[in-house]
């Protein structure tokens, strides 16, 4: 492919969705979950320590070093991965993100309690799960993707 044709090729897969409605529940449940994550952890909203406290906390509790670093990936990609998940834009992209940010967590922080009532992983894996649905599926019918999709010139 040249030059156009073959941008045009790489958009259309990346904001290509399937047209389910399914996926508007699943985009707002986790973009709410995941925007009080992404703000608890570089805000300090509802409730959350803020980027520093949070950086401090993953290099001691968790050895992710720089703390500051890996706060601000997981925050700033839970963050922005909540929004875009709102909107349905870049919906594949930003689930992807969402998966690799909840592996860490899962493989990092839960790895030593599977389901166990305090630290259990059923929580994150879960997060895990519902973010690959969306990687499979793409925002579905009411998205962004689905209209710039469209427009690049992909039947659904």
């Amino acid at each position: 492919m040249k030059g156009n044709s073959k941008r045009a090729f790489i958009m259309y897969y990346i904001f290509r969705t399937t047209p389910s409605f399914a996926f508007l529940p699943l985009r707002i449940a986790l973009g709410l979950i995941f925007f009080a994550h992404g703000s608890q952890k570089l805000f300090g909203w509802f409730g959350g320590k803020g980027l520093e406290a949070t950086a401090l906390s993953f290099t001691e509790k968790f050895h992710l070093v720089p703390g500051i670093l890996w706060a601000s990936l997981a925050g700033g990609g839970e963050f922005l991965g909540a929004i875009l998940l709102f909107l349905g834009l870049a919906t594949r992209l930003a689930a992807f993100n969402l998966v690799l940010i909840m592996s860490v967590a899962i493989l990092v922080v839960h790895r030593h309690a599977f389901f166990v009532h305090d630290g259990g992983m059923e929580y994150a894996l879960s997060l895990w799960a519902g973010s690959l649905s969306l990687v499979v599926g793409g925002g579905g019918f009411f998205s962004l993707d689905r209209q710039i999709s469209r427009r690049i010139g992909g039947a659904e």
